[in-house]
C-alpha cells in the first residue's frame, strides 16, 4: 500500500492559510484562523466515517436517521501546536475520544523526543485522526504513528496545514498506509528543517512563545 497525500485546495482554506502566513497576524488572530483551517480540513478527512441508523422523531413524524457509529473516532494532538487543531476539531466532533502525544523537535539533530502519551483505552479499535499544523522533517509525526501502531492502532490519517516534500517523501517511507490531508505542499525545508515559504514555528506563533 502506498501512501496518499489529498491537498484540500478550496478556495476559503487557501485565503486562510495566506492569512496564518503573513507574519503580521498576531497569535489572537493566528490561534482564531488554525481552528477555522482545522475546521475546514476536517470536513474533507471525515468523508469515510462510519454512519448508523437511529429512530428519532422530528416535529411532524418518526423516522430512521443517520448518526456517527459509536465509539466515535478519535482525535489525536501531536503537542503543543496539535492542541489548537485539536479544540477545534471537538467543536464539530463533540463526541470523540482525545489522545495526547507529547512530542517536540531537538532544534540541533532535528530528531523527535517523545515525552507523553495518553490515549483511550481502547485506542485500537477505532478510527484515528492525527493533527499538526506542520509537516516538516515528518519526525515527530513518524514517531507518533509509530507510538500508534505500538498499541495496535491500524485505522487513521494525518491533517496537516503545511507540509514540505521532504517531509512527505519521509512520511511515505515510514508509513506508507497512512493518508495525509495538507492544505498547502510548500517548496522545501530549509537548513533548519523549517518550511519555506511556511509560517514559521505554529507552536510559537499560536502561543507567543
Amino acid at each position: 500500500m502506498t501512501s496518499s497525500a489529498t491537498v484540500i485546495g478550496h478556495p476559503l482554506l487557501q485565503h486562510k492559510i495566506s492569512l496564518l502566513r503573513d507574519k503580521e497576524t498576531p497569535p489572537i488572530i493566528f490561534r482564531l484562523l488554525v481552528r477555522e483551517i482545522a475546521q475546514l480540513m476536517l470536513f474533507e478527512a471525515t468523508r469515510d466515517l462510519t454512519l448508523t441508523e437511529r429512530e428519532i422523531e422530528t416535529p411532524l413524524t418518526k423516522m430512521s436517521a443517520p448518526v456517527l457509529a459509536a465509539p466515535g473516532p478519535v482525535l489525536v494532538s501531536i503537542m503543543r501546536a496539535g492542541n489548537v487543531m485539536l479544540d477545534a476539531a471537538l467543536e464539530i466532533i463533540p463526541t470523540a475520544g482525545v489522545c495526547h502525544i507529547g512530542i517536540y523537535r531537538d532544534h540541533d539533530t532535528l530528531e523527535a523526543v517523545e515525552y507523553y502519551f495518553n490515549g483511550p483505552a481502547d485506542i485500537a479499535d477505532r478510527s484515528l485522526l492525527l493533527v499538526d499544523p506542520m509537516l516538516a522533517t515528518a519526525n515527530s509525526s513518524i514517531a507518533a504513528i509509530s507510538q500508534l501502531k505500538a498499541r495496535g492502532v491500524s485505522d487513521m490519517c494525518l491533517i496537516s496545514i503545511l507540509a514540505a516534500p521532504e517531509g512527505l517523501a519521509a512520511l511515505s517511507e515510514a508509513h506508507p498506509d497512512v493518508p495525509v490531508f495538507v492544505g498547502s505542499v510548500d517548496a522545501q525545508l530549509n537548513e533548519k528543517g523549517y518550511i519555506v515559504p511556511g509560517l514559521g514555528d505554529a507552536g510559537d506563533r499560536s502561543y507567543a512563545t
